[in-house]
C-alpha cells in the first residue's frame, strides 16, 4: 500500500507500508539491484544458456537467456542511464542467440554465443570497466540436469551427468 503521510502542515514523501513497517519511495529505490548485481544474474544466465545448449535441453536454454533478458529489463528500469547499452546488446548479440535456440542450431549458437563474449568486453570497455571480463568456466553448472529433458530420470547417476 502507498500513501502519502501528512504532518503538521505538509505532505511528507510517499511511503510504502509493508507488514515489516514503512519507508520512503526513496528508501525504496535505494534498495533496488545495482548493476554489480544485475550483471553477475546475467552472466550465470550466459552459462547456464550455454550449456544447456550445449547439451541439447534447448528449452532450458531460451528459459535462461529470457531470464537474462529480464535482469535487462530490470537494469534498464533502475539503472536508466544503461538502458540504450543493453537494449544494443541485446539486439546485436543475444536475438542471434535466441534465434539459433529457436531453430536448435549448435554451430549457429556457439558463434553467436562467441560474439556475444566479444559484445561483453566491447560495452564494458566503453563503459570504464575494462577490468571486467566474462569468462565461460570449463566446467557445467552443477546444479541443473542440462542434457535433453527427455532423458532425465530422477536418480539415475548417468542422467545427472551434464555434457
Amino acid at each position: 500500500m502507498i500513501r502519502k503521510h501528512r504532518e503538521a502542515d505538509s505532505v511528507s514523501e510517499i511511503r510504502a507500508k509493508t507488514r515489516h513497517g514503512e519507508m520512503t519511495i526513496d528508501q525504496l529505490a535505494e534498495i533496488q539491484p545495482g548493476m554489480a548485481a544485475l550483471m553477475k544474474e546475467a552472466g550465470d544466465r550466459f552459462t547456464h544458456t550455454y550449456y544447456a545448449a550445449k547439451g541439447g535441453n534447448w528449452k532450458l536454454a531460451a528459459h535462461h537467456l529470457n531470464q537474462l533478458r529480464a535482469s535487462f529489463r530490470t537494469a534498464k528500469t533502475t539503472r536508466p542511464k544503461f538502458a540504450e547499452d543493453l537494449d544494443a546488446y541485446d539486439k546485436e548479440y543475444l536475438l542471434p542467440i535466441f534465434e539459433s535456440i529457436r531453430d536448435q542450431d549448435w554451430s549457429r549458437f556457439e558463434a553467436a554465443f562467441r560474439k556475444g563474449e566479444d559484445g561483453s568486453d566491447v560495452y564494458h570497455d566503453k563503459r570504464g570497466y575494462p577490468h571486467i571480463r566474462y569468462l565461460l568456466p570449463k566446467d557445467p553448472p552443477s546444479n541443473l540436469y542440462l542434457g535433453p529433458p527427455e532423458e532425465f530420470k530422477r536418480g539415475s547417476r548417468a542422467a545427472e551427468k551434464t555434457p
